[in-house]
């Protein structure tokens, strides 16, 4: 089992002899694809979920349990290799960009009590009871083709890390909310930053630039078609018998 004091790795090559890197790549590109024999939409971070647990259960990766889709903050999956939350997103055009939505922060910030920025920090980061984020992020610039990219990431990697930036007031510019508080933003680090915005329910939203930095902690990728469909769910019911 691991000990949450030894994540503490910049890249996958080096947490990967955790598992066995060329089979749970294999089985990625057997379940997106497989995904995609039925179904033309993207994979959704609920559908991640249960795809990502297939994954690990069919590499070898012990998984001790999950969230059942559940959409609770924090753990979705708990395995060997460590404590997981899933979380997909799409990039910008030229995939310069990925943005990842995580807590709603009602209960330390808000309209009615902007509340205080060390008291923010504290909360997001009290409320990482998981070790690692599995990105699934994807790319629908070309036509009839999805790319998606696997991305395990620390959960306290520094550059998801509230505390590693500096946090101020988000004043509103147009409307009821011209010069008016409206949430929290931060700097930028390396192309990345954090912002809280009241009127999303106080939801923390983490904007990442696709840096060569972030592309070091991909585990696998793979292109799929989504106009080659070649079951769908009645087919699959009916053959049930002979599966």
């Amino acid at each position: 089992m691991h000990n949450e004091d030894d994540i503490k790795f910049d890249n996958v090559e080096e947490f990967s002899e955790s598992f066995d890197k060329k089979l749970i790549n294999n089985m990625f590109i057997k379940s997106i694809n497989g995904y995609h024999f039925v179904n033309t939409s993207p994979v959704n971070e609920t559908i991640w979920e249960s795809i990502n647990e297939l994954i690990f259960k069919k590499s070898n990766i012990e998984v001790l349990s999950t969230s059942n889709g559940s959409h609770l903050s924090g753990m979705d999956i708990n395995s060997s290799i460590g404590k997981i939350s899933n979380k997909s997103s799409k990039y910008s055009k030229n995939q310069t960009h990925f943005d990842i939505s995580s807590y709603r922060l009602t209960t330390v910030c808000s309209e009615k009590n902007c509340g205080d920025v060390n008291e923010i920090v504290k909360e997001i980061n009290d409320r990482k009871n998981f070790d690692l984020y599995s990105f699934l992020i994807r790319d629908e610039n070309i036509e009839n083709k999805i790319t998606y990219n696997w991305l395990l990431i620390p959960s306290k990697f520094y550059l998801l890390d509230p505390a590693s930036y500096e946090w101020s007031p988000l004043i509103g510019k147009k409307g009821k909310g011209k010069n008016v508080q409206i949430g929290w933003q931060t700097n930028e680090i390396n192309g990345c930053k954090m912002k809280i915005t009241f009127s999303m329910s106080s939801q923390l939203w983490l904007h990442i630039k696709n840096t060569e930095e972030i592309k070091k902690f991909v585990v696998s990728s793979c292109t799929v078609r989504t106009d080659q469909v070649i079951c769908d769910y009645i087919t699959l019911y009916d053959r049930r018998d002979s599966l």
